[in-house]
């Protein structure tokens, strides 16, 4: 007992010197002043560097907050958020600015010198930004780099052959900017680079073979470029590392290269759009066992491709795309079997088939087909829905008249088991009612039968796709009734466009809160404006063209909205001066990565007067602007608030009952391409500062009650006489170019002060303020609820 006693009691003095050491300890670490990692010089380039750039928000995709939020003046930057130092010497070793929105040159001398200072540095990203410029050449002295990302900004000019120098470079990524010139011979010098995508920019000439044959590499991606000549690969090694070699959508002009065959690791092959000006030995590809995914569309060859012997040759490929050739999908007697392939992508588009290729319904693994642009006439077979991993068909601009019932099953019963996503049956001649059993594709995302000639209602069991649908197109055929009380909770884009609906749009509407796409044009909908859907905040595209619309019109929100069409309606009334204002979307349009309205694969598209011209775009650009009110009968002055869409591009008034004067505050519409107000009771001077429009390429004032001299400048010369007709009082030097026989000027020219055109300042001015003090306003309200929300008394309770 007394040894356990002793032990115990020795036991608490080890515990409390053991207690009183580690206190020593911390007051000791809490006595030292606390070492910053960083060093100090390495600190003040980076923050250099950064400050040579403007930041402006919003940009695409940038995160929230921006890394440089966390760039705190006196704190250590090896934990600013982007920034990485080595552990031990505390270098900065990895500078990563991507997503930063920023703004701005980097071959400034100051942002340069900022740079060689991180003579350490391994890593530099800037992808996703907006900057310019050339790459400086003294990028090739920071000789420890082995990452260099630029992808996805404004970058121009050549690549400096200095990069050779960088000797430890592994990854080189130009990809997604405006450069141009040749590929320096020097990029073939980096004997540890594995990675280089310079895709999608402008570079041209031959490429250096010494590139294919940098034994590190395992990745070469330059499709989208203007490379030409002929393609050399040079002495390749057997022992090549190289898994993905993308060349496609190039210039390249010649035979294919037979030494491609050497890349027996080539996992994927991308030689689409070379033009080899004659045939092709397809068996060079047969080498490559471990292809999966090969593009050899639009060859320019006379070689008629075996579909059934290509598909023999690999057993691992996935994705097949043979688009723009002469293929043969009939089956030969040496292929009696149709071989075991485990292809899932396989396109076919504009290769000449008149048939349905009887071997794809061997294909039980196939997710995506493309068949479009070819010449098949006749049914879609209903063994096509049985394939059930198949999501994507685009059986588009064919002959097909209908839908084969499955033999095997009921139709219906079959497409109940689909996966299919998206259906794609464009310009066909598709005939008599939709079929039922499309209600049974559950998952469909996107279902476009535009441009057929479907007759009766729209199917009102399409309520079963409620949830999934983002997309339907049935546009241009002959349905006729009312628009279903439908509400698709997904829905994005919704065109119903030319043809023979009756009645008035559904309140429905109003509920789809992600619909970004609503086209309605060329129907007989008889209603008056849906002010209600001014509660869609998603809503880019709004087209109500040639129906029977009537009454005033009530434009108060749209804050996303970028095309308005509503032209050959009955509307009338004044529109009031603030209608624009919210149109927010139309001050400032951001970078967006997709260049058009999109939904997942599927494209939005529209037909729109444009210069004159009634033009379709097959797909709406995300920059593109228009109002279009024409063929109305408003009245009263055009609102003033117009003037503050400086990315509007098309604005059609024509043929309306307006009065009064062109504003000159309309000077602010710097992006516009097409201005149209003839057909009005426009009175006063066409203003002089519409002449400063440098895009303005189309205009149209004709028949109007316009007087004084026509504005100046080549804008205004290179329009036709018949812009300025039935306008008596206007003359001047650019009329007289363009209207030999004009009138000449007319004794009473409109009293057009320059009182007038201040008070078209002024009140553009006060509809700004007036936006400012709204922002302010709410900004000031939620600043309240905040302070009252976090500062709740103790009898406060969330009642969630």
């Amino acid at each position: 007992m007394k040894d356990s006693r002793n032990s115990i009691i020795g036991f608490h003095i080890t515990l409390y010197f053991l207690f009183i050491f580690i206190l020593n300890i911390l007051h000791v670490f809490a006595t030292v002043p606390t070492r910053h990692l960083c060093h100090s010089d390495q600190r003040d380039a980076i923050v250099e560097f950064k400050n040579e750039f403007k930041i402006l928000k919003p940009c695409f995709d940038s995160p929230s907050p921006l890394k440089t939020a966390s760039w705190a003046k006196n704190s250590d930057c090896c934990y600013w958020d982007g920034i990485t130092c080595n552990n031990k010497s505390g270098d900065v070793i990895e500078l990563d600015l991507s997503f930063n929105c920023l703004h701005g040159l980097v071959n400034s001398k100051r942002s340069i010198l900022s740079l060689q200072t991180l003579r350490f540095l391994t890593t530099l990203r800037l992808s996703n930004n907006y900057l310019s410029g050339q790459i400086p050449s003294s990028f090739g002295s920071l000789s420890n780099l082995t990452t260099l990302d630029l992808y996805s900004n404004y970058f121009s000019g050549r690549i400096p052959s200095s990069l050779g120098n960088l000797s430890h470079l592994t990854s080189l990524v130009l990809s997604f900017n405006s450069f141009v010139g040749e590929i320096p011979f020097s990029l073939g010098n980096l004997s540890h680079l594995t990675y280089l995508d310079l895709s999608i920019n402008d570079f041209s000439g031959t490429l250096p073979s010494s590139l294919f044959t940098v034994p590190s590499l395992d990745t070469i991606c330059l499709e989208n470029n203007q490379f030409n000549g002929t393609l050399v690969l040079g002495n390749i090694s057997s022992s090549s590392k190289l898994v993905e070699l993308r060349l496609g959508s190039n210039n390249f002009i010649g035979p294919l290269p037979r030494d491609v065959s050497k890349f027996v690791k080539l996992e994927l092959l991308d030689l689409s759009h070379f033009n080899t000006q004659g045939s092709v030995d397809f068996s060079i590809f047969s080498h490559l066992k471990s292809l999966r995914n090969l593009y050899l569309s639009h060859l320019n060859t006379t070689t008629m491709i075996d579909l059934i012997e290509m598909l023999s040759c690999f057993k691992a490929l996935d994705t097949l795309d043979l688009s723009g050739n002469h293929v043969s999908t009939k089956n030969k007697s040496s292929f009696s079997t149709p071989p075991l392939v485990l292809i899932s992508v396989l396109y076919l588009s504009e290769c000449g088939i008149i048939e349905f290729p009887e071997i794809l319904r061997t294909l039980h693994k196939m997710t995506n087909l493309d068949i479009s642009n070819n010449k098949i006439k006749g049914q879609v077979p209903g063994w096509l829905w049985t394939l059930s991993d198949l999501m994507i068909v685009n059986l588009s601009n064919n002959s097909f008249i209908g839908f084969k019932r499955s033999t095997k099953t009921g139709l219906s019963a079959t497409a109940s088991e689909s996966s299919m996503m998206y259906l794609f049956a464009s310009n066909n001649n598709f005939t008599g009612k939709i079929p039922s059993f499309i209600c049974a594709l559950r998952s469909l995302r996107t279902i476009d039968l535009s441009n057929n000639n479907f007759v009766g209602r729209i199917p009102r069991c399409m309520v079963n796709l409620k949830g999934t649908l983002s997309a339907l197109n049935l546009r241009q055929n002959r349905l006729s009734g009312g628009l279903p009380h439908i509400i698709f909770g997904s829905m994005k884009s919704l065109d119903i466009g030319r043809n023979q609906l009756v009645g008035k749009l559904p309140r429905s509407l109003s509920r789809l809160s992600f619909l970004e796409v609503l086209n309605v044009e060329s129907n007989k909908i008889n209603d008056t404006f849906p002010y209600w859907l001014s509660s869609l905040q998603n809503l880019q595209v709004l087209v109500l063209r040639s129906n029977a619309f009537y009454g005033p019109v009530q434009l108060s929100q749209f804050p996303k909205l970028q095309i308005i069409d509503i032209s050959h309606n009955h509307f009338n009334g004044i529109l009031p001066s603030d209608c624009f204002v919210n149109w927010t979307s139309m001050f400032a349009l951001g970078k967006n990565e997709d260049q058009y309205i999109s939904i997942g694969y599927y494209f939005a598209s529209m037909v729109l007067m444009n210069k004159g011209i009634e033009m379709e775009l097959l797909r709406v650009p995300k920059i593109f602007t228009a109002i279009d009110f024409s063929g109305n009968k408003f009245e009263g002055e055009i609102p003033k608030s117009i003037s503050l869409l400086k990315e509007l591009h098309v604005l059609n008034l024509s043929n309306n009952a307006f009065i009064g004067h062109i504003a000159s505050s309309m000077r602010n519409l710097t992006a516009l391409e097409s201005l149209d107000v003839s057909q009005n009771k426009l009175s006063g001077k066409i203003p002089q500062e519409l002449g400063k429009l440098s895009y303005l390429a189309y205009m149209n004032f004709s028949h109007n009650q316009l007087v004084g001299e026509v504005p100046g400048g080549t804008q205004f010369r290179r329009q036709p006489c018949s812009s300025f007709e039935e306008n008596m009082g206007l003359y001047g030097p650019s009329l007289d170019e363009v209207c030999v026989d004009f009138h000449s000027k007319t004794t009473g020219e409109a009293d057009t002060p320059e009182l007038e055109a201040n008070k078209d300042e002024e009140e553009v001015l006060s509809w700004i303020a007036t936006i400012i003090g709204f922002i302010l306003g709410i900004a000031f309200g939620l600043t309240i609820a905040y302070i009252m929300f976090s500062y709740k008394p103790k009898w406060f309770k969330n009642p969630f």
